[in-house]
């Protein structure tokens, strides 16, 4: 299948080593196929990045790269993981711009442990949310108003999930903000989605 590309909105979804493949890979599955540009970006200066199960992937991009920008991207997306999410949190450009694009109310997404980092950046206090059942104290903590039993919530511009088995519910969010409905019915009707 080739890519036909429905919007100029582009999107970054962002790998560190000991990430979960679903949540990383689906939601790059269903971009592609709702025509929407999206950049694997790794978050170490190598291209190559080693999930959790010992799973390689090649990303597009590093945040290392010469000329690299946060602010190519409407949206900036966080797979979980373990040791994923502690390696996202520590990449401090990668925080940096999620507290930035939060407070410009563009787009920030996180599924699993990792809407645990946007919960302390202080980007969910006040806002719906939810996260891997292991995770969701830490939403409380910082204010988020848990959504525990939902597969993905979105609440203005940021998205949140629960983990891999949530993955295509997730991704699907994050397509319905750049195309039509009937774009999103395609892509579910493509995937054999049943609710």
């Amino acid at each position: 299948m080739a890519f036909k590309q429905l919007t100029d909105k582009r999107v970054a979804v962002f790998f560190a080593d000991g990430f979960e493949e679903v949540e990383a890979i689906a939601v790059v599955d269903l971009l592609f196929r709702a025509g929407i540009p999206c950049d694997m970006v790794s978050v170490s200066d190598n291209l190559a990045v080693t999930s959790s199960r010992e799973v390689t992937v090649v990303a597009d991009r590093t945040v290392a790269d010469e000329g690299f920008d946060f602010d190519e991207y409407d949206m900036l997306v966080l797979p979980g993981g373990i040791p994923g999410m502690p390696n996202l949190k520590a990449c401090e450009p990668l925080c940096d711009a999620l507290v930035k694009h939060a407070a410009d109310e563009r787009g920030v997404a996180a599924i699993c442990a990792s809407p645990s980092i946007l919960a302390e950046l202080g980007i969910l206090e006040g806002k719906r949310a939810t996260a891997n059942p292991h995770f969701q104290d830490v939403l409380v903590e910082h204010g988020a108003l848990l959504e525990a039993g939902e597969k993905a919530v979105t609440d203005g511009n940021v998205i949140t999930s629960q983990g891999m088995a949530t993955a295509t519910w997730f991704g699907l969010e994050i397509v319905k903000r750049y195309v039509p409905a009937e774009v999103v019915e395609r892509v579910k009707e493509g995937i054999v989605l049943m609710d």
